[in-house]
């Protein structure tokens, strides 16, 4: 079975509720008809029959839950909510009741109520507008300040590769944070080994990447990156000091035993690393891009993290296996 069949049957035995966003959408409409048929989850879609009929005319929406807020019997109590948490900042109950009836404010509204598990959208909407709700009502989890994205690499079936014996590595932040200072990478760190135990199902060994292994490289008089990666590290340590992390390594290091021995003699992860933090966005974008093309690596995500609770955005190019896998990894978060 592959990885992602079993992350589908530990969200089916959970049965978790999760919001899609996007009724308007024929393919959340077709995912959350799959989703219902393959019992993933229970399927909160937020739009009207009559339009999800218009767009979707063959599915069959026997047991998903439709809710339309401009006609939901609880967007006045979910206004409330948004009011309560954005009036510091000078919103109104007017505005409030207003921005209720967006569709993705109203998902993060019930998913801030518990009245769903998790929350999904991003199919037509930008990461912006998807996310945006989330940190205004949702906000992020106790001891993190900074919401991240990783992708699940999954190896092509029947592969064997002697740096990646389980198959499977956690890459991040690789959609997010286009230049995370130290403080941020050692949020990322700490979240994605989290996802890596709990979605990937593996034992996380963090390398913290860098071009430079353990004072190998500086660029002080440039941008003083090595230096950003190195405490990083130790706050990450601090946080999460029962966590096998250590670095900065470069990716050779980081997964070679014998480069790893050589540089890095005496750590625990170096040689043996399975979740990789990137110092930005351009090197985990472009790692994890590498990867897919040359490894034919499979890359599930971006799935988002450090959310007070599981919030994921989809990417517009999206297929419908691609909202069905990540309506299971958000009823995984919501374990």
């Amino acid at each position: 079975m592959s990885l992602l069949e079993e992350i589908k049957v530990k969200a089916a035995k959970l049965n978790k509720t999760i919001v899609l966003c996007e009724g308007e959408d024929k393919r959340v409409v077709q995912a959350a008809a799959e989703i219902t048929k393959q019992g993933i989850a229970k399927i909160v879609l937020i739009g009207n029959e009559e339009e999800c009929k218009k767009v979707a005319p063959e599915v069959d929406l026997t047991g998903i839950t439709l809710i339309d807020p401009l006609t939901s019997d609880k967007t006045a109590a979910y206004a409330e909510i948004l009011y309560e948490a954005r009036k510091a900042k000078g919103m109104t109950q007017e505005e409030a009741l207003k921005q209720a009836k967006d569709r993705t404010m109203f998902g993060a509204l019930m998913l801030k109520a518990g009245d769903v598990d998790g929350y999904v959208s991003g199919a037509c909407h930008s990461t912006a507008n998807t996310l945006r709700p989330g940190l205004q009502v949702v906000k992020t989890a106790p001891g993190i300040k900074t919401v991240s994205s990783c992708f699940i690499m999954i190896a092509p079936e029947g592969s064997a590769n002697p740096y990646n014996p389980d198959g499977v590595a956690v890459f991040a932040d690789c959609a997010i944070n286009i230049e995370p200072d130290a403080q941020q990478l050692a949020d990322i760190a700490v979240s994605s080994a989290k996802t890596a135990k709990a979605i990937a199902g593996i034992e996380p060994r963090v390398a913290m990447l860098s071009f430079s292994t353990k004072g190998s490289g500086n660029d002080d008089k440039y941008f003083k990156s090595v230096p950003k990666v190195q405490e990083a590290t130790a706050l990450a340590k601090a946080m999460a000091p029962d966590l096998a992390l250590d670095g900065e390594f470069q990716f050779d290091a980081a997964v070679a035993p014998e480069v790893g021995q050589l540089k890095a003699p005496g750590s625990a992860v170096a040689g043996h690393a399975n979740v990789f933090v990137f110092p930005n966005i351009n090197a985990g974008n472009i790692g994890y891009k590498i990867a897919q093309r040359f490894g034919n690596y499979m890359a599930i995500g971006p799935v988002c993290q450090g959310f007070a609770k599981p919030l994921n955005d989809l990417s517009r190019g999206c297929n419908v296996e691609d909202i069905v896998a990540t309506v299971a990894v958000t009823a995984l978060q919501a374990e």
